[in-house]
C-alpha cells in the first residue's frame, strides 16, 4: 500500500516536472519566435532613448505606440539574459528590417544614429557658427569666434580660417565643442601638409601666412581647375612688391558694412584689410579653406600673369599686363 501510494506520489512529481520543461521550453520557444520578429513600424524610424530609462520603461513605451504587441516578451527576455539591461540613452533608428533582438542589442552596443554637419569652402567662422546653430541635433556652446579661439587655443582675437571645411559625424546632443576641436586638428593637419609640399622661394614666411593666401584665392575661385592660376597671380604680385588688389578683401575688411556692392569710396577706405590700400597680405585669412586652395597656395601655377578679370561664367580672363587687363574688364564688365 506505502510502496503504491510513494509511485503515485513520485510519478505525480515526476509529472509535474515535465508539464514544467515542456512548459519552460515551449516559454522559450515562443520567446525566440517574438525577438526574431520586426518591431511593427512602417518605416525606418528616429527614437530617443532618455537617460535613465530601463528596459522594462523601454518595452512599456513601445507597447504604448503599438511597436510591440507586449511588453511580457522584452521583460522576459532581459529576465532571462541581464546583460539587455545594459542599454545606453541616446537617439537610434529604428529599422522595421530588424529583428528586436537586433534592436535590443543596438540599443545594448549604443549605436546611435549618426548625423553630419557639412562645414562649406569659403564660409567665415562667423558662417559657420551659425551654421552649427541651426541644426537642431547639435548643442550649442560656442557663440563667437573669440570663444572658438579660446577653444582651439588660437594665439589671437580672429580665428578666421583656423577650421577645416568637411562633413562631420556627431550624435544627437552633441556640443559643438568636440566638432570644433575637430575641425580645427583636421586644418592643422592640412596645413602642416601644404606647408610641408610647398615649392621653394615662395613670398611667404609661414604656415599661416598660406593659410591666408589660400583664404584670397578660395574666395576669388569660381572655377576650382583654376586654383593654381589664381595663385600664381597673387604670388607673382607678391614676388613684385604689387599691392594684391582682390575684392574678397575689401568684402571682409568691410563686414556688415557690405551690402552687395562695392563702391569707389569702399575702395579708397583703409582698413587692415582692403588690399587696394595696404602692401603685402591682410593680417589673417578671410574664409575657411579646403584642400584644393591651400595647395594652389603651396603650389601656384608657374605663369607670367598679374591681373585677372571674371568671365562671368565661373571663369577669368588672365592678362600678363595691364593694357590687357584693361581690354578684359571692357569685355567683360563693362560690355564694351
Amino acid at each position: 500500500m506505502l510502496k503504491s501510494l510513494a509511485a503515485k506520489v513520485v510519478l505525480s512529481l515526476f509529472s509535474l516536472m515535465l508539464a514544467a520543461v515542456i512548459g519552460a521550453a515551449y516559454l522559450v520557444h515562443q520567446l525566440d519566435a517574438k525577438l526574431n520578429q520586426p518591431l511593427q513600424l512602417s518605416e525606418v524610424t528616429e527614437w530617443r532613448l532618455p537617460e535613465g530609462y530601463s528596459v522594462n520603461r523601454v518595452a512599456n513605451n513601445w507597447s504604448g505606440r503599438g511597436w510591440v504587441e507586449t511588453s511580457f516578451w522584452i521583460k522576459l527576455a532581459v529576465k532571462l539574459d541581464p546583460t539587455l539591461a545594459h542599454i545606453k540613452a541616446g537617439t537610434y533608428d529604428l529599422d522595421p528590417s530588424q529583428s528586436l533582438k537586433q534592436t535590443l542589442a543596438m540599443l545594448v552596443s549604443g549605436d546611435q544614429k549618426t548625423f553630419r554637419i557639412t562645414l562649406v569652402e569659403g564660409e567665415t567662422v562667423a558662417q559657420v557658427l551659425e551654421r552649427i546653430d541651426a541644426h537642431p541635433q547639435l548643442q550649442r556652446t560656442v557663440t563667437s569666434p573669440q570663444q572658438l579661439a579660446a577653444l582651439i587655443g588660437f594665439d589671437g582675437a580672429n580665428p578666421e580660417g583656423m577650421i577645416f571645411p568637411d562633413t562631420y559625424q556627431f550624435h544627437a546632443g552633441d556640443s559643438d565643442r568636440s566638432l570644433l576641436k575637430r575641425a580645427a586638428e583636421r586644418l592643422t593637419q592640412e596645413l602642416d601638409r601644404a606647408w610641408g609640399a610647398r615649392q621653394s622661394a615662395l613670398p611667404i614666411g609661414s604656415a599661416y601666412e598660406m593659410l591666408i593666401l589660400a583664404s584670397i584665392i578660395e574666395k576669388e575661385t569660381g572655377l576650382g581647375s583654376e586654383r593654381p592660376l589664381i595663385g600664381s597671380v597673387f604670388v607673382n604680385r607678391l614676388n613684385k612688391r604689387m599691392r594684391l588688389q582682390t575684392d574678397p578683401t575689401v568684402i571682409y575688411g568691410m563686414g556688415d558694412a557690405y551690402q552687395g556692392n562695392i563702391r569707389k569710396q569702399d575702395l579708397r577706405q583703409k582698413t587692415p584689410y582692403n588690399t587696394y590700400r595696404i602692401d603685402g597680405l591682410p593680417p589673417t585669412p578671410i574664409a575657411i579653406v579646403g584642400r584644393e586652395a591651400l595647395m594652389a597656395a603651396a603650389q601656384p601655377a608657374s605663369s607670367h600673369y598679374y591681373y585677372f578679370v571674371a568671365r562671368g561664367d565661373g571663369s577669368h580672363q588672365f592678362s600678363e599686363t595691364l593694357q590687357q587687363h584693361n581690354r578684359a574688364v571692357n569685355r567683360y564688365i563693362r560690355k564694351r
